[in-house]
């Protein structure tokens, strides 16, 4: 073993190029130069590992040119490392520029952070959402108007982002719209891409609002180009239009403590294509608040109590009461008619009216 590494020792002294090794070690910069330059190789992936990656390597390129310039004085070793920092501080600089390039405004950050996040949409997807409204806040002054029954025409769809905004009808209250809500979700769903509409309703700022606005013709492209943000969309509209329609429910209550419920075959029965057309007494009944009476069945209302004896009542009597705080955790409202459905959700095929009862 001895004499066979004694003979590879010999090749490879009598192969190297070099007349004679030099006795001393490289000044301090050099092993530097290398120890840097071993960190950076040993950085990871990612934004902030390119960064560590590309930060080791300048530092340590630098080092070769100040060893070339003063130890090793090589003209050539200056010139290549000077390059290869330069290279490397250029990396740096273009992740600089993306790094601000991607980041989004306050609201917007909030609102990836509120909405989309826990649904694990992707930054990138969010991005295109954003780019399509143009990366616009937008913002409503305290009793100003965001939409005017009968008048605002229905061209885009719009999320608040701050505030509160009250929705009417007819001069009647209907319900709030909060932050993170669509405010004009019904209407958009009610219209085909190519058909055109107005507001049924009113729509006015309570407080200081700020909102993002998508133009209607520019997000059904979006929507028509990514099948992905088309599903996203359709999830967020049909949860805000149920959050919608259930506010309504609960303000359906009775003096005697029942709360109609849209999901009663009864009620259903009611609003549906397939009820009787009201008589004149009921339509009269229509304009009248109903009176409490000593039992459910006489406080039953009037358009009810015309239904064929084999359909079932509206309102059993085994209902449990609404707690009291369903009741106070919402604005009086005076009268509310179950007409109100049809009027703001058209695309739900409601018809038919009942007499009105007022919020407690």
């Amino acid at each position: 073993m001895s004499t066979n590494s004694s003979r590879v020792g010999q090749l490879l002294l009598q192969a190297s190029a070099c007349i004679s090794w030099k006795q001393d070690v490289e000044g301090a910069v050099y092993h530097l130069a290398n120890c840097l330059l071993l960190l950076g190789f040993m950085g990871g992936s990612g934004v902030y590992g390119c960064f560590y990656f590309f930060g080791f390597l300048s530092a340590g390129y630098l080092c070769c040119v100040l060893w070339g310039w003063f130890s090793a004085c090589g003209l050539d070793i200056v010139l290549w490392s000077f390059l290869l920092a330069v290279v490397c501080l250029l990396q740096l600089a273009r992740l600089v520029y993306r790094l601000h390039e991607d980041t989004l405004a306050e609201e917007f950050d909030l609102l990836y952070k509120t909405l989309c996040l826990p649904l694990q949409v992707p930054l990138q997807t969010y991005k295109e959402i954003v780019h399509c409204c143009e990366e616009q806040v937008l913002t409503l002054a305290t009793e100003q108007t965001y939409a005017v029954e009968g008048e605002t025409p229905i061209n885009r769809l719009s999320l608040l982002l701050s505030g509160r905004v009250r929705v009417s009808q007819d001069g009647q209250f209907l319900h709030y719209i909060f932050p993170y809500q669509f405010m004009d979700s019904p209407e958009w769903e009610s219209l085909q891409p190519s058909e055109e509409g107005v507001f049924q309703v009113t729509l006015t700022a309570e407080t200081s609002c700020s909102y993002i606005s998508w133009p209607r013709k520019s997000l059904h492209l979006l929507l028509t180009k990514e099948r992905y943000i088309s599903c996203l969309f359709s999830a967020l509209l049909g949860y805000d239009i149920s959050e919608k329609l259930y506010t309504l429910n609960d303000k359906l209550f009775a003096k005697f403590g029942l709360r109609f419920d849209i999901r009663l075959p009864s009620l259903y029965h009611v609003l549906g294509p397939t009820a009787a057309d009201p008589g004149p007494e009921s339509e009269k009944g229509d304009e009248e608040v109903c009176e409490p009476a000593a039992s459910p069945l006489q406080a039953t209302p009037t358009s009810l109590q015309q239904t064929p004896p084999s359909s079932p009542p509206p309102a059993a009597t085994n209902f449990p009461a609404p707690p009291s705080w369903a009741r106070l955790s919402r604005p009086d409202s005076g009268i509310l008619e179950i007409d109100d459905f049809p009027s703001y959700f058209p695309q739900f095929g409601f018809s038919g009216k009942v007499a009105a009862v007022r919020i407690p």
